[in-house]
């Protein structure tokens, strides 16, 4: 059972979980491509005057690509980042500062959430 985030929790026993409405896709590169629909009412008038796209996509490189399909709301931070490891190697590092930053943007803008598993 998911229980609250306090300061002090142990950031790499944390899961990542991918908000079920997140739409996104696998590129023809192999990479993942988050999409991001803009269908608000400011979005609809600006796209009348300005011809902006229906939806904004986001392009993950080859370590975004590989952290977002990692996520599958089971794993926890550090294993991730032994999974990222396993795979990348020393292209990874400085590994932990990395993957936190990353981890900290995908929740601020929403596409994940965190949940504590564990006392």
């Amino acid at each position: 059972m998911a229980k609250k985030i306090k300061k002090d929790d142990n950031f790499l026993e944390l899961v990542p979980v991918k908000k079920e409405s997140q739409e996104w896709k696998i590129n023809e590169e192999g990479l993942v491509q988050i999409i991001i629909p803009r269908d608000g009412v400011l979005d609809k008038i600006v796209r009348v005057f300005f011809k902006t796209p229906k939806v904004m996509k986001i392009d993950l490189d080859e370590l975004g690509s590989f952290v977002w399909e990692s996520i599958d709301g089971k794993k926890n931070v550090r294993e991730i980042a032994q999974l990222i490891k396993d795979e990348f190697g020393e292209k990874a590092e400085p590994l932990y500062e990395r993957l936190g930053t990353y981890i900290n943007i995908l929740r601020n803008n929403k596409f994940i959430t965190l949940k504590k598993v564990r006392d």
